[in-house]
């Protein structure tokens, strides 16, 4: 038991260095060629921080674990809001902006909809998998469009210590660690899918909750990174647009790309509480922050408290 325990946390920093690494590398490979900042952090750094839920997902599906691989999902998403958000807002209360909540925010509940939609009927074919792919870069489409709109220190300062200017930046270097970032998000994700499984039997665990819990809670360590940056900095659109933006494209990006190639099973008791359970916590979030605009301490206690409740009725069976 210890030797899979071993091995699943080696594969979950392996999976959480190697997403550094690849996205670091690929950001400032981005700005050296004269892509804009703001959009560097948009897709780049969005999309990175989806990839160790990617990865894993591909590797469950092949193994033919797709509990493990929807359950990812779910957990991630419900993880994005009341695990890291509810951390962050503790740490320092965040301020949305109206058009966040008006916009993005509606996107995200919008994109968690097609979810339980495409799932509702136990799989998610491929046909639907294409609709969100189409989402997808329909969603993209939209960050583009909207980039000029944004403020540009939402990200400039993300990527200034490291890209002062471009003639500091190695090209060899850089895109040796996409490469090696590349190979250790495969090696970790394959790690963590193995030991995840062994441990699941070894327990008599559901598979589903393994992939609610351990293995989703792992996956989301890039955005809680991501989002603790934001706010010591003080970015607070930073911290919000990257968990907004994580969720959006755990579902357009990573179960769409996935359910392209292979049908993904979703079991019934995911339909019928999991699911729903990742939209009343995504509906929670507008709960607490529209009256003032702001996730304040008290909102992020809730959903800690939320997210507790969660993982103690899942995982209360196997104590």
């Amino acid at each position: 038991m210890i030797f899979h325990i071993s091995f699943f946390v080696l594969g979950l920093v392996i999976l959480y260095f190697g997403a550094e690494w690849m996205v670091g590398g690929s950001s400032r490979l981005a700005l050296y060629f004269g892509i804009q900042p703001i959009v560097v952090g948009l897709t780049i750094v969005a999309l990175g921080t989806s990839l160790p839920e990617f990865l894993v997902n591909l590797f469950a599906v092949i193994a033919r674990e797709d509990s493990i691989a929807v359950g990812n999902i779910i957990g991630s998403n419900i993880s994005n809001i009341a695990l890291i958000l509810g951390t962050v807002a503790v740490l320092a209360p965040l301020h949305i902006a109206r058009t966040v909540l008006h916009r993005e925010y509606l996107i995200m509940m919008g994109v968690m909809l097609m979810f339980l939609g495409v799932s509702v009927d136990g799989v998610i074919q491929r046909h639907d998998g294409l609709l969100l792919v189409t989402g997808l870069v329909a969603f993209l489409s939209y960050l583009f469009y909207t980039s000029k709109e944004r403020p540009s220190s939402l990200v400039e300062d993300e990527w200034a210590d490291a890209s002062q200017t471009t003639s500091s930046i190695s090209l060899p270097w850089q895109s040796a660690r996409i490469v090696v970032g590349m190979i250790g998000l495969g090696a970790g994700a394959h790690l963590m899918v193995e030991s995840a499984v062994a441990i699941a039997k070894i327990y008599a665990i559901s598979e589903v909750v393994i992939g609610l819990t351990i293995v989703a809670i792992g996956t989301s360590l890039p955005e809680l990174a991501a989002s603790v940056v934001g706010a010591v900095k003080h970015e607070d659109g930073l911290s919000i647009g990257n968990i907004l933006g994580s969720n959006i494209l755990n579902v357009l990006f990573v179960v769409g790309a996935v359910s392209s190639v292979q049908p993904l099973a979703v079991e019934a008791e995911s339909v019928r509480i999991h699911l729903p359970f990742m939209l009343a916590v995504c509906g929670m979030l507008y709960v607490l922050a529209r009256p003032s605009f702001r996730l304040g301490r008290a909102g992020g206690v809730a959903l800690l408290l939320i997210f507790g409740g969660y993982m103690t009725y899942l995982l209360m069976p196997y104590l």
